[in-house]
């Protein structure tokens, strides 16, 4: 009997899950992900599974997390950071997103929960991929359309929170910046990045941004200043955010993330997830008329919108943080010129205050960055992270229009992106007169006592599992 058989038929499900070669320890009998049960953002099903290892390869080629732990060491527990790329890469769907389909259908049919759902930018820009457009198509209106259709009480932006945290983050970098401390600043938007830091790289953590991803902020203020402009009771609001990640069902359940006593955050769908739930649903968005997203938090500027590029949140910041410094704002292919590409890791000096940035997709690539910044070879005051390769809109919940991904799909996503913050009437986050109204109202300044509680958090040394 072949291997792959004898597993299948000798062991239960969780076994092969945790066991694959019924527990031999070392690691060249390990042909796929070992996925806990416990994981709450990837699943595994072994009767799908063909043992090739591309999920192996992906997790320690592009991701640099398999092959730098020892399983002897773990007792068997497999590092994940929950970036999602095995489930990219899995022709077999073998290893998916852990789905919470069922959990956001119960709630749109309950009438006594107000659901609220936010949509991030890449997920405009590949949704239709799988109604059978093309890639990079932007199908906005049609998604807020179909979640309207679906049941949801009020659709949001999630650009809106991401021009909250370029706020907060430009704060803060210009904050270490005059204070000559904690330099570099990472970005903190992508869980992945901040689980594999927290993992492999604890000493950088004073380093990262404190600000919380704009998901997880959005669910914030919809519990809280949201919840008071609409009068509703912050309990009986159910909040999901549709996002082109896995990982971001690892960070809402984090330590920290909660506001006054309740998950700011309730469930997260993948663009793949939602594709199903619609599908179930009979709803195709290309075929429905486009609406528009609630007027209270329902929009960003430009800027927020290439939040799902790699690049893009570099961009953003710098728009913001040479307005802060000058009070003017910068000619837009300032940082435009400097910062976007498909190179792995990029570099930098721009702005006002003459900034040293570097830029790192693939979790791998920010191994080789950091490796030169202790040798002495590199310095930067900001460093953007995004675990996954051309970011968001590679994320390990996007559609697997190709298996693996190509270069070329995710071009043409952000060229969606970008085309979107070319034409949007306002391309500066600072510009957002909803985020200053947030401010004036309720906030009070980026960095104020309110903002920290609600907006920012802190990180744990994880590297313990390591053994």
């Amino acid at each position: 009997m072949k291997r792959r058989a004898f597993l299948k038929t000798a062991a239960s499900a969780t076994l092969v899950t945790l066991c694959p070669r019924l527990c031999r320890a070392a690691e060249e009998d390990i042909d796929h992900v070992l996925v806990d049960p416990g994981n709450p953002a990837i699943a595994y099903d072994p009767e799908k599974c063909e043992m090739c290892g591309h999920c192996l390869d992906v997790c320690k080629d592009e991701m640099g997390v398999w092959g730098s732990f020892d399983l002897t060491k773990t007792k068997r527990k497999f590092i994940c950071i929950h970036c999602g790329q095995c489930t990219a890469v899995c022709k077999y769907e073998a290893v998916t997103e852990r789905s919470e389909w069922n959990a956001v259908k119960a709630a749109l049919a309950d009438p006594g929960m107000f659901v609220v759902v936010s949509t991030a930018p890449s997920v405009r820009v590949s949704l239709g991929e799988l109604f059978g457009a093309k890639p990079g198509t932007d199908v906005e209106g049609q998604l807020v359309a179909a979640l309207r259709k679906l049941g949801a009480d009020a659709v949001l932006d999630t650009t809106f929170a991401a021009d909250l945290a370029i706020m907060e983050e430009a704060s803060e970098l210009l904050h270490r910046v005059k204070a000559k401390r904690a330099l570099p600043l990472f970005t903190s938007c992508c869980p992945a990045w901040v689980t594999f830091a927290e993992t492999f790289y604890p000493e950088w953590l004073p380093n990262l941004s404190t600000a919380k991803s704009p998901i997880s902020m959005l669910g914030s203020i919809v519990k809280t200043w949201f919840a008071g402009k609409r009068k509703l009771d912050p309990k009986k609001i159910f909040t999901v955010a549709l996002t082109p990640c896995t990982a971001k069902k690892s960070e809402i359940r984090r330590d920290g993330m909660d506001v006054d006593g309740l998950r700011a955050t309730d469930a997260v769908l993948t663009t793949r997830e939602l594709a199903h739930g619609l599908k179930q649903a009979g709803i195709n968005p290309l075929t429905i008329d486009p609406a528009p997203y609630d007027d209270l938090m329902g929009r960003g500027s430009g800027a927020s919108v290439i939040f799902g590029n790699t690049g893009g949140v570099t961009e953003a910041v710098l728009r913001t943080a040479h307005f802060l410094a000058t009070n003017e704002n910068p000619a837009l292919a300032m940082a435009a010129e400097a910062v976007r590409g498909l190179d792995g890791v990029r570099a930098a000096q721009v702005g006002a205050l003459n900034l040293n940035v570097a830029i790192v997709h693939g979790t791998a690539n920010a191994r080789k960055l950091l490796a030169k910044i202790k040798a002495g070879d590199a310095r930067y005051d900001f460093i953007e992270v995004m675990a996954c390769r051309g970011g968001c809109i590679g994320g390990g919940g996007q559609p697997r229009t190709a298996v693996p991904p190509t270069d070329a799909l995710r071009k043409a996503r952000i060229q969606g992106l970008y085309a979107l913050d070319t034409g949007a009437p306002k391309r500066f986050s600072h510009e957002n007169p909803q985020v200053q109204a947030l401010y004036a109202e309720f906030l009070g300044a980026p960095l104020s006592e309110k903002s920290t509680r609600l907006l920012h958090t802190t990180y744990v040394n994880r590297s313990a599992e390591l053994g």
